[in-house]
């Protein structure tokens, strides 16, 4: 076993870790306690095992959790969880820039990269790649103190009728999401301006750069603006 993985066995297992960033992630816009059906749902598995695996990070002090009134990550706990999404965008990032992968393809990869434990290595990585801001998808990095600079953004299908922007961001990293905004042109830093909204169905009539496009709500939800 290499030492990386040692030093991970002393600190939290990978399934600790991924627990962590999924309770990061759903308790991003809100300060209430992240429910077990939602971290069941987002990771796909019972709500049984969830409830264990809160036990167990309850136990390491990284998770303040109480049964039927859901669990918040501590002050450690959250630190933990920053540094996770810190090294999966900057590998998103090198990913990209340096081996041409295409924003649809790393995430998955990421998801693996991210466990290396080695601090030296991100912290090289990070000065390696310019101590870049944000990943290949818009969301911000974090740095090594866990601080990250917020871009302001209203989501696409919260737009008025002649509101303009800069697409920003997405909030779905999954492939079939990717590959469809790039193959409708809907990619970070092209403006959009709103023509019409349908009131039938949501869906929106753009103008992506002197093209006129129509996008559905469900697509619309998931683009970050900023205006």
């Amino acid at each position: 076993m290499s030492k990386h993985l040692v030093r991970q066995t002393k600190m939290q297992t990978f399934t600790e870790e991924n627990y962590l960033k999924t309770i990061y992630h759903l308790s991003q816009y809100h300060d209430a306690p992240v429910q077990t059906n939602a971290i069941a749902e987002k990771m796909q598995t019972k709500a049984a095992s969830v409830t264990d695996m809160m036990k167990k990070l309850a136990d390491k002090q990284l998770v303040d959790y109480k049964k039927y009134q859901g669990v918040q990550l501590t002050t450690s706990g959250k630190s933990a969880a920053v540094n996770i999404v810190r090294k999966h965008r900057l590998w998103e990032v090198f990913l990209v820039e340096k081996l041409n992968f295409k924003w649809d393809e790393v995430h998955d990869i990421a998801e693996d990269l991210e466990h290396i434990q080695s601090a030296d290595l991100v912290e090289r990585l990070d000065e390696f790649l310019g101590f870049p801001k944000s990943d290949p998808h818009g969301d911000p990095i974090p740095d090594k103190s866990g601080n990250f600079i917020a871009v302001p953004f209203v989501k696409l299908n919260k737009l008025k009728a002649e509101d303009q922007g800069l697409i920003m961001g997405v909030s779905e990293h999954s492939s079939a999401f990717l590959k469809h905004l790039e193959k409708s042109g809907l990619t970070l830093g092209k403006k959009v301006k709103i023509m019409e909204i349908n009131d039938f169905d949501g869906s929106i009539e753009l103008n992506l750069e002197q093209k006129k496009i129509n996008v559905s709500r469900e697509v619309a939800k998931h683009i970050l603006i900023k205006l």
